[in-house]
C-alpha cells in the first residue's frame, strides 16, 4: 500500500484509526507468548533493559457502564468485592516489585473505571504500597480520577486523597446536555458539578482537569458548545477533550452515523472556543492548559506520550507495555475477575496475553500514542530505538510534508491545522506495515453499509436547527491544459449524505455572504483553489434533490491554468483531484465520462424541456452530473 492508500483507508475508517493501538484484540496473535511458564522469566529479562517506567494501577468499578466506555468495568460492585479486589491487587503489586526492584518510577496515575468509589482505608493501602513497593523518582505527581458525584457528595474522600500525596486531579464531566447525559447513561447537573469544583478546591487541588466528549451522534454543536464554555467557567486548569472512539462501546452501531467532518468540526469549534477562553494547545492536542509550560496531562501520560516510556499496568483488565513487549491483564476480555483471582492466589502474575514485539510493532505503538499530542519527538523517538525517525520513515514524511498535514521545526514533525483535521489518515502512515494491511480488512465487517449509516445520520440531523430553505453553492470548476479545457475539479465529500462519494466543491450559504462569496469561500476552504472569474450556470431546486430536506444550489462555473493551481483538500473534503473529462453526445443522451488513475465516474442525461435528466450514474454525489454537464455546455 502507498502513502495516499493508507491515508485515504485511515480516512475512510475514522473511527478506528486513531492513538488507540493495535487495531484489535487479535492484532498481534502472531507474537502471542503461548506457555504461561515462560512469562516470569521473560518479564525479568524485558524490564532488565530499562531503568525508568511509569506505573497504571486500574481500580474497574463503577456505578454503571457509561454506553460510550471501552475499558473494563465492572458495575456497582459490592463493599465486600472491593476489599477483595484490593486484596489482590496488592498482592499483584508485590509481585512486580520484585522484578522492579531499583528501578526509577517516573510517573504514576490512579484510574479507572471510578477508583474513588473505593474507601478512604483502600485508597490509602494502596497508595502507602506503591510508597513502600517502588522506588519513586523525586517530584513525581501522583493523579488520580474521580466522578462529579463523588467529588460533590463525598468531600472527606477528596480530601483524603489530597493528604495522601495526590496533586493532580481528573473528572469527567463529558457533557453538561441532560437530554445527552440521558442517552449515554450517566447522572450530572449543574449543581452536582459546582459542588464538586468547590470540593476539589477545597481540598487543596491546584492542578485540576476536566474530561469532555464530543463526536456522538446525538450531540448536536449547541449541546458542545455550552458544554465546553460550562466547563471553561467552572475554572480548571486543564481541560481534555475525547472523541468518542466507538470500538468495543454498547453504541459502536452509530459509528457509520458519525461523519469525520462532524468530529473535525466540534474539535475545531473546540480548539476555538477553549482558545478564546484562555486555555493553550498546539492544534490536533487533546489537552488545553491555562497553565503556562504546562502540557496539561498527568506524569505518567506526558511521558508515555513524547518519551514512548515504558508502563506497568496493574489490576484488572490492566495494559502494560515494556520496551519489546505489550501486555493485557485477565479481564481484559471477559470483563469479569473470576481468572484474575485465581492467578493470584496461585502465584501467579494474572496476564491474559503477551506479546513479543518486534521493532517496527512497538515503534507504531510508541509513534500511535505520540498522535495524543500532535507531535513526533525525533530526539526521543532516536532515544527509544536508535533510529532517525525521518529516515526510518522517509517515505511517509515526504508524504505529510508535501501535502501539508505535518511540519517540521524544534526538533519535532508537528501536524498542521490540515493535519488535525484529517490525523485519522496521518496515524496509519506510521503503523507497522501488518498493521497497515489489517486497517483496510479488518473493519470492513464491521460496516452496515452506506445505506443503514445515513439513515442513522439522517435520523439524528434536524434540519429545523437550519435556516430554510437552505440555500447551497457548487463550482464546475474546469483545468485548462494547453489552452484546452480538458479536466474537472472534484472533491470526495467528508461528511454524510453521500460520504466518500465524488462532487462538486460546495456548501451552505451564511447569513452574513453573498452567493458570490461564499462560491470563493468553498473554493477555497475545500480545494486550495482560488478563481478570478465565476460564471453563473444556474439554480437546481428539484424538491429531493437533497436527502437532507429542502436545499436549493446555486451552480458557478470557471476555468483555471491548472499548471498555476495548487490542490489541497481541507474542510469537510477527504481529497480534491483533477479528473480528465469526456463528453459525448448520442441525439438528446449525452454521456459523461470523468478519470483520475483508477477511479472512473459515469453519468447518461438525457435532454428535455427543462434542462437535463439524469438517467444513469455511478459515483458522483447528488444531482451533480446535471450541473457538471450545464457547466461544460456553457464553458465551452
Amino acid at each position: 500500500m502507498d502513502c495516499r492508500e493508507i491515508y485515504e483507508t485511515g480516512l475512510l475508517y475514522h473511527h478506528y484509526a486513531n492513538t488507540a493501538y493495535p487495531l484489535t484484540p487479535h492484532s498481534f496473535m502472531a507474537y502471542r507468548i503461548g506457555d504461561p511458564g515462560e512469562i516470569p522469566g521473560f518479564l525479568k529479562a524485558e524490564w532488565e533493559k530499562t531503568d525508568r517506567l511509569s506505573l497504571y494501577i486500574h481500580v474497574p468499578f463503577c456505578k454503571a457502564r457509561c454506553k460510550f466506555c471501552e475499558y473494563v468495568v465492572l458495575e456497582n460492585p459490592s463493599e465486600d468485592a472491593e476489599n477483595e479486589y484490593v486484596e489482590l491487587l496488592l498482592q499483584e503489586m508485590r509481585m512486580y516489585a520484585e522484578i522492579l526492584r531499583g528501578k526509577k518510577i517516573v510517573g504514576y496515575d490512579l484510574g479507572g473505571g471510578t477508583p474513588t468509589r473505593l474507601s478512604v482505608e483502600n485508597l490509602t493501602r494502596i497508595t502507602e504500597a506503591v510508597r513502600t513497593l517502588f522506588d519513586l523518582e523525586e517530584g513525581v505527581v501522583f493523579s488520580v480520577e474521580t466522578t462529579p458525584v463523588i467529588a460533590a457528595n463525598e468531600p472527606e474522600k477528596i480530601r483524603a486523597l489530597y493528604e495522601l500525596g495526590y496533586r493532580r486531579i481528573s473528572m469527567g464531566v463529558q457533557t453538561v446536555s441532560e437530554r445527552l447525559l440521558a442517552e449515554l447513561g450517566r447522572e450530572g447537573s449543574a449543581s452536582v458539578y459546582e459542588r464538586a469544583v468547590a470540593n476539589i478546591r477545597a481540598a487543596g487541588f491546584q492542578s485540576f482537569n476536566i474530561d469532555l466528549m464530543f463526536g456522538f451522534l446525538y450531540q448536536t454543536d449547541a449541546d458542545f458548545r455550552n458544554t465546553l464554555r460550562y466547563a471553561a467557567g467552572l475554572n480548571p486548569e486543564h481541560i481534555t477533550l475525547y472523541r468518542n472512539r466507538y470500538k468495543g462501546t454498547k453504541l459502536e452501531h452509530e459509528a457509520g452515523g458519525v461523519s469525520i467532518y462532524k468530529a473535525v468540526y466540534q474539535y475545531r469549534l473546540a480548539y476555538d472556543l477553549l482558545t478564546e477562553c484562555g486555555y493553550r494547545a498546539n492544534i490536533g492536542k487533546n489537552t488545553f492548559s491555562r497553565v503556562p509550560g504546562d502540557y496539561g496531562t498527568s506524569d505518567y501520560l506526558t511521558k508515555r506520550v513524547i518519551e514512548g516510556m515504558p508502563y506497568v499496568g496493574m489490576g484488572l483488565g490492566a495494559q502494560s507495555f515494556g520496551m519489546d513487549y505489550l501486555a493485557y491483564n485477565l479481564g481484559a476480555a471477559e470483563k469479569r475477575m473470576e481468572r484474575y483471582r485465581k492467578a493470584i492466589t496461585e502465584g501467579r502474575f494474572p496476564i491474559q496475553d503477551i506479546y513479543r514485539l518486534p521493532k517496527e510493532e512497538s515503534i507504531a505503538k510508541m509513534v500511535s500514542v505520540a498522535f495524543y499530542f500532535a507531535f513526533v519527538d525525533l530526539a526521543a523517538f532516536r532515544a527509544r530505538f536508535g533510529l532517525d525517525f525521518c529516515e526510518y520513515f522517509r517515505d511517509e514524511v515526504a508524504f505529510v510534508l508535501e501535502n501539508k498535514l505535518m511540519e517540521l521545526h524544534d526538533g519535532r514533525l508537528w501536524l498542521t491545522p490540515r493535519g488535525a483535521d484529517h490525523i485519522n489518515g496521518v496515524i496509519p502512515l506510521f503503523y507497522s506495515q501488518r498493521s497497515k494491511e489489517e486497517l483496510k480488512t479488518a473493519f470492513a465487517a464491521k460496516s452496515l453499509g452506506e445505506e443503514n449509516d445515513e439513515q442513522l445520520f439522517l435520523g439524528a440531523y434536524n434540519i429545523d436547527s437550519y435556516f430554510r430553505p437552505s440555500v447551497a453553492v457548487d463550482m464546475a470548476i474546469f483545468g485548462r491544459r494547453a489552452g484546452k479545457i480538458r479536466d474537472l475539479l472534484l472533491i470526495r465529500r467528508g461528511e454524510h449524505p453521500y460520504m466518500n462519494h465524488w462532487a462538486l466543491a460546495g456548501g451552505f450559504l451564511k447569513s452574513d455572504e453573498t452567493l458570490e462569496q461564499a462560491t470563493a469561500r468553498e473554493l477555497r476552504e475545500e480545494t486550495g483553489v482560488t478563481a478570478e472569474t465565476l460564471i453563473p450556470v444556474g439554480n437546481y431546486s428539484a424538491v429531493a434533490r437533497d436527502p437532507r430536506g429542502r436545499v436549493i444550489s446555486c451552480a458557478y462555473t470557471a476555468a483555471v491554468d491548472e499548471e498555476r493551481c495548487t490542490v489541497l483538500s481541507g474542510d469537510d473534503a477527504l481529497d480534491a483531484q483533477w479528473f480528465a473529462l469526456d463528453v459525448q453526445q448520442s441525439g438528446d443522451v449525452y454521456t459523461l465520462t470523468l478519470t483520475s488513475g483508477g477511479t472512473v465516474l459515469t453519468a447518461a442525461l438525457r435532454k428535455t424541456a427543462q434542462g437535463f435528466a439524469i438517467t444513469a450514474n455511478s459515483g458522483l454525489a447528488f444531482d451533480h452530473a446535471e450541473i457538471i454537464l450545464d457547466a461544460y455546455l456553457k464553458i465551452q
